[in-house]
């Protein structure tokens, strides 16, 4: 199972997301879910580290373990809002056709400091 959380701030734009786990419908390397999760988080990653306005600190210390912290500005925003809709949505749909390997789970981002 991959447990796949997101954390929303209070405008609903995507500060933290993280997967971990294996979806196990294959052997390693070609396991379609797997792939697909680790598609969608490396090209958030890609896309937010060359985006004015974000920063994304990203970590895989493992095979299976991803994690991001977000941070953005005023005019990045938009933007980020964009990516992190189509990031939501892409794992939405990966859950639903996959819900014994994929669990989503959205919450609100903690108030830092």
């Amino acid at each position: 199972m991959i447990r796949l959380e997101a954390a929303l701030d209070k405008e609903n734009i995507l500060v933290a997301y993280s997967a971990a786990g294996h979806a196990g419908t294959g052997p390693r390397g070609e396991d379609i879910v797997c792939a697909a999760v680790s598609t969608l988080s490396r090209t958030l990653v890609r896309a937010l580290s060359c985006t004015e306005g974000i920063k994304i600190q990203a970590e895989a210390p493992e095979r299976g373990v991803f994690s991001a912290v977000i941070n953005y500005t005023e005019n990045a925003k938009q933007f980020l809002q964009g990516a992190g809709t189509f990031l939501l949505e892409g794992l939405k749909s990966i859950e639903e056709e996959y819900p014994a390997c994929c669990k989503l789970t959205i919450k609100k981002a903690k108030k830092s400091g």
